[in-house]
C-alpha cells in the first residue's frame, strides 16, 4: 500500500469522524441535559453573588486578555504537511495541555475556596493557548481577528449547553467563512459567552471546593475539560480542512 492510499485511509476515516460529531451537535436535548440544565439554575440561585462575579469576571478579562496577547495566540503556523501529520503533533500537544491542565486543577482543588476560584481563568489561559496551537498546527494564523474569533466560536461550542450547541455550531461555521462575524474582538458576545462557559463547568467545579476530595476532582475534571475542548478544535478544523480542500 503506497502512502499516498494510505493517507487517504486515513482522511476517509476522520472525515467520517468529524461528520458524526457534527451530528451529535445538532441533536435535541435529552432528559439528561434537560435535568442537568434545571440542576444548574438551581444551583445558580443558591451559590452567593459574590462567587457569580468572581467567575464571571475571571472568564472574560482572562479571554479578552490571552485573545488580546500576540505572545498567545501568533504561533508560528504550519503551512506544509498532510492531515495526519499535522494531527499527530496536535495530539501530542492535547497530551502535554491536558496534563498541565489536571495538575493546576489539582493544586487549586487542594487549596480551598480561594485557588479554586482562581482555577478557573488559569484554565482558560491554558485553554485558549491550547486552541491556538491546534489551529496553527493546521496551517492558521492567531495574528489576524477572523482566526481570534474562529478560537473564541470554537471554545463556545464545546461549553455550550445541548440547547445551545446548533446555534453555537452554525456560528462556527459562519466564522470559518468569515461571515456575520464583529469588526472588532471587543464586539464579540462576551456575556454570552461566559455566561454558557460557567454554566457549563459550574457544577464539575463545584466539588472542587470540598474538603479532602476537592485536589482528585479538580484533576478529573480539567483534564476532561481539556479534552473535550480539543475533541471540539479537532473536528472544527477537520470539517474546515476539507471545506478548503475542496474548494480549492
Amino acid at each position: 500500500m503506497t502512502a499516498t492510499e494510505d493517507d487517504r485511509q486515513y482522511e476517509a476515516r476522520v472525515l467520517g469522524e468529524a461528520e458524526a460529531w457534527r451530528e451529535r451537535q445538532l441533536r435535541r436535548p435529552g432528559l439528561w441535559d434537560m435535568t442537568t440544565r434545571a440542576a444548574q439554575d438551581r444551583i445558580n440561585k443558591i451559590i452567593p453573588e459574590r462567587v457569580h462575579q468572581i467567575v464571571t469576571s475571571g472568564v472574560e478579562l482572562t479571554t479578552r486578555g490571552v485573545m488580546a496577547g500576540a505572545e498567545w495566540t501568533t504561533a508560528k503556523p504550519l503551512l506544509h504537511g498532510d492531515l495526519r501529520t499535522r494531527e499527530d503533533l496536535i495530539r501530542t500537544r492535547i497530551d502535554l495541555y491536558r496534563t498541565t491542565a489536571s495538575a493546576e486543577g489539582g493544586v487549586a482543588g487542594a487549596g480551598g475556596f480561594l485557588l479554586a476560584a482562581a482555577d478557573f481563568p488559569a484554565l482558560l489561559a491554558i485553554k485558549v493557548k491550547l486552541l491556538a496551537e491546534i489551529g496553527a498546527l493546521y496551517g492558521h494564523s492567531g495574528k489576524s481577528l477572523a482566526e481570534r474569533l474562529y478560537l473564541l466560536r470554537i471554545f463556545q461550542l464545546a461549553f455550550s449547553s445541548a440547547r445551545h450547541r446548533p446555534e453555537a455550531l452554525a456560528a462556527l461555521e459562519a466564522a470559518g467563512r468569515g461571515l456575520h462575524q464583529p469588526e472588532r474582538i471587543q464586539d464579540f458576545d462576551w456575556r454570552r459567552f461566559q455566561l454558557e462557559y460557567r454554566d457549563y463547568i459550574d457544577l464539575a467545579k463545584l466539588a472542587q471546593l470540598i474538603p479532602v476530595i476537592g485536589a482528585p476532582v479538580g484533576a478529573v475534571v480539567n483534564w476532561r475539560l481539556t479534552t473535550r475542548l480539543a475533541t471540539t478544535a479537532m473536528n472544527a478544523y477537520r470539517l474546515r480542512w476539507f471545506e478548503d480542500e475542496h474548494l480549492t
